[in-house]
Parts: structure tokens; C-alpha cells; sequence
């Protein structure tokens, strides 16, 4: 098959974009290159430096390569950033992603995957992972985009006949994630701390995220090729990890043993992220296997840090 993937160069597409082609497909990447980097994409690959929010370019690609399907994981992720001014979040995350979505329809893809974020849910209690049916809620104009890209593709994809798959993801880590932007706890920490400086922690630990390694993503993505029709799917663990264990099993690793800076809590962030993915593994046969401690090890190896 072709696939086109968006964002391919940067930290979880260009992973996807490997799996794809070492499964035999056609691959076909999209990026601008400012959150992204070349040195990620794949060589194997046909490379578009192009930015998704122009409508004529992103038509052109579409028209020269007619995709069968398109894995859509270009955007712009910073929360705070989107905080303190929305522009650029709302031009890539919506109008980029309803270029895309045109081109998709008038190629005639057949399956349309876009990833969001497991960060859309409103507060759960009594501890329970959140199922895909809960609660929305926009705390930040960086998670609204993510929820009204899902209205656009389910709209999209019922306007011109393709099938989707929308991913909500936990929070991801591994090889390749950038430690110098605003998300990526784990990059983050690990940078800081390698280089024995203190990381922030914004609240007093507790709060919670569920955290996958990036291969993890990358199966499911894989398995989407050929399971699965008009789905919103979780991929979690069903379980957080607090702030404070994520530095305390870095600061472990690498024995640092100076305690991190603790800020205010912003109140743009949700206080527990945690993932039911039991649709995912009926949809997709799919369920998570790296713990978070075989995953930060994983990925201080691949650092040469350990």
C-alpha cells in the first residue's frame, strides 16, 4: 500500500514511518520541518517539505501520490504555548488538519488514522481509567483543537466515504522525542538530569499520567492498516504514573540524587490521565507490554546513558 504520514519528521511518525516501510509499503512523508528533523525520516521514503497549512501544496502531493491511506500525526503540541497565544496551534491542528482531510477525500483514501490526545478527558474520580465514551473537556486551546479534529475527521470521513481510526494517545516516550520543547516529561527529565541540573515539577508529584513507550504506538498503528473501520480508540495502561515517580526511576537509573523544583500547579493541565485500552485490544488486538520502568531503561539505553 502508499501511505502518506504527516509529520513524519518528528518523534512518533517517523517511528510509524519505519514500521510501514519494513512491512513493504510504499511510504510518502510530509513535514515543514520546524518541530521536526531530517535526520528522522526515512530514506526510503519520498520526502515533502511542506507545511500542511497550505491547501494547494498539501492538494498537489495528494494528487501526484494518491495514498491509500493516510496516517495524519502532524501538529503543534505545546500547551503552554497554545496557552499563551493559540494562533499557531489552531492554523496547524485545524485548518492544517482540514487540508489534509480534503486531500484525503478527493484522492479517494481509503482509511483515514489521525492521533489525538488521551488528555481530552475531564477529570475522572475513584481512581477508574477512563473509557472512550467519557467526558470531553477543553482546558487548554490545544486540547480543543484535538477534540474538534475529531469531529472534523468523523465529518470528513462521512462526506466523502473513507474509513478512520482516531488514536488518543497516553503520553508517549522514547528514542527521538525532543527534550528541549515543552512536552515529553520523560526527554525532558532525562536531559536535565544527565546533565545535573534539577527538573520542575509543576504541583507537589502526584499527578498523574499514563505513560507508553513508542514502540507500543507504533504496533497499533501497524495493526490499523488492516483492523479496524470508524473507531476512537485509547492506548494506555489503565494506570498513572505520578510526576514523582518519573523522576525518582530516572534519578535512580542515573544516580541523582539532588531533589527537583517544585512550581505551582497550572491549571490548564488535567490532574489524572489514566487509559482504559480495552477497545483497542477487541478493535485491534492490541494491549501494552513495556512497563514504564523497562521503558525509561529502554530509552536511557538508547541515550548511552547506561
Amino acid at each position: 500500500m502508499k501511505i502518506i504520514v504527516t509529520g513524519g519528521g518528528g518523534f512518533i511518525a517517523s517511528h510509524i514511518a519505519d514500521a510501514y516501510i519494513k512491512l513493504g509499503h510504499k511510504v510518502v512523508v510530509i513535514d515543514n520541518l520546524v518541530g521536526g528533523f531530517r535526520r528522522n525520516v526515512n530514506r526510503k521514503s519520498r520526502f515533502y517539505k511542506a507545511d500542511i497549512r497550505n491547501l494547494e501544496a498539501v492538494r498537489r502531493i495528494f494528487q501526484r501520490e494518491k495514498p491509500e491511506i493516510v496516517s495524519h500525526h502532524a501538529a503543534f503540541a505545546s500547551v503552554p504555548a497554545s496557552v499563551a497565544d493559540p494562533t499557531l496551534t489552531y492554523s496547524t491542528n485545524l485548518v492544517g488538519a482540514a487540508n489534509i482531510l480534503l486531500a484525503a477525500g478527493e484522492s479517494r483514501v481509503k482509511k483515514f488514522i489521525f492521533a489525538t490526545a488521551g488528555g481530552i478527558y475531564a477529570e475522572t474520580r475513584n481512581n477508574k481509567a477512563t473509557k472512550e465514551y467519557f467526558e470531553l473537556e477543553p482546558l487548554s486551546p490545544y486540547v480543543l483543537s484535538k477534540i474538534l479534529g475529531e469531529q472534523m475527521v468523523r465529518a470528513y470521513a462521512k462526506w466523502y466515504g473513507f474509513s478512520y481510526l482516531i488514536f488518543r494517545y497516553g503520553n508517549i516516550y522514547g528514542p527521538r522525542q525532543n527534550p528541549h520543547g515543552e512536552a515529553g516529561v520523560v526527554a525532558i527529565f532525562t536531559d536535565l538530569i544527565s546533565k545535573k541540573k534539577r527538573p520542575h515539577i509543576f504541583g507537589d508529584g502526584t499527578k498523574l499520567r499514563d505513560y507508553v513507550y513508542v514502540s507500543e504506538i507504533v504496533r497499533a498503528n501497524a495493526l490499523a492498516l488492516r483492523r479496524g473501520k470508524n473507531e476512537t480508540l485509547n492506548f494506555g495502561f489503565g494506570k498513572g504514573v505520578s510526576d514523582q515517580k518519573v523522576f525518582d526511576t530516572i534519578a535512580k537509573y542515573l544516580r541523582y540524587r539532588t531533589p527537583p523544583v517544585y512550581e505551582p500547579v497550572r491549571s490548564y493541565e488535567v490532574r489524572k490521565l489514566q487509559l482504559d485500552a480495552s477497545r483497542a485490544k477487541k478493535v485491534l488486538g492490541w494491549r501494552p507490554k513495556v512497563s514504564f520502568e523497562e521503558g525509561v531503561r529502554k530509552y536511557l539505553e538508547f541515550k548511552g546513558l547506561l
